[in-house]
């Protein structure tokens, strides 16, 4: 997607990029356990992990650099960064009401000789700009591990500060 445009506003711009990776955001995400997906303190908003889930379907899973493709990974960053916006989105009203993305931590199932980590990374970063524009930017730690819940590719947190 390119750079978010002025013109469109970040509500707009995230149905644009869900329609671009083929998946709908409207509907529950699913929780897995005793946690809540997001907590508020006061203007810092923190997501829990997300994994590609989309319905009850991981969407992309296995080893990166085994059964998974860079590219399909990076497109699991997105659907990952996606699912927190939405979260975003419900928790604020409006994608308008983010200030800043803070920090996102991106975690990849990698094999063994796999060190593409922070280019997998670049996916969600990239998706973040497109949909938040210059609120999108962030601090960033992407991390090569073992294995993921639900053998995903990959999962992603993310903090966030709200303009209200």
């Amino acid at each position: 997607m390119p750079p978010a445009s002025s013109l469109t506003s970040a509500d707009a711009r995230f149905q644009e990029a869900a329609t671009v990776l083929g998946y709908s955001f409207d509907g529950e995400l699913k929780v897995g356990g005793n946690y809540v997906p997001l907590v508020r303190d006061g203007a810092t908003l923190y997501i829990s992990g997300q994994v590609p889930r989309v319905g009850s379907t991981v969407v992309v899973t296995g080893r990166v650099g085994a059964e998974v493709t860079l590219a399909q990974a990076q497109v699991a960053a997105k659907v990952c960064a996606m699912r927190a916006l939405a979260l975003l989105q419900r928790e604020l009203g409006s994608l308008e009401n983010v200030r800043q993305v803070l920090r996102v931590t991106v975690y990849t199932q990698s094999a063994a000789e796999f060190t593409q980590q922070s280019e997998v990374a670049d996916g969600a970063s990239e998706l973040l700009h497109s949909v938040l524009g210059e609120a999108g930017k962030h601090t960033r730690t992407s991390v090569g591990v073992y294995q993921l819940p639900k053998n995903a590719s990959v999962e992603l947190d993310l903090i966030a500060s709200s303009k209200a």
